[in-house]
């Protein structure tokens, strides 16, 4: 599924999925065996196969839903 990546107005990085109208900030990082794994607040866990640091934000990636 495609998602944006951005900062809020908190300073805080948000995930927004288009497809399900959804934004939530991310609450934790960590790196899976796949790649980058980002934690929602909403409890869903995203896995970024391909997502490179350093990374430009805004950015809108390809994820897999954990």
């Amino acid at each position: 599924m495609k998602v944006m990546l951005r900062k809020n107005a908190a300073g805080q990085l948000s995930a927004y999925v288009p497809k399900k109208d959804l934004e939530e900030d991310v609450v934790e990082e960590k790196m899976g065996e796949e790649g980058k794994i980002f934690v929602l607040a909403n409890g869903w866990e995203l896995t970024f196969p391909k997502l490179e640091e350093p990374f430009d934000l805004p950015l809108t990636a390809e994820a897999k839903k954990l």
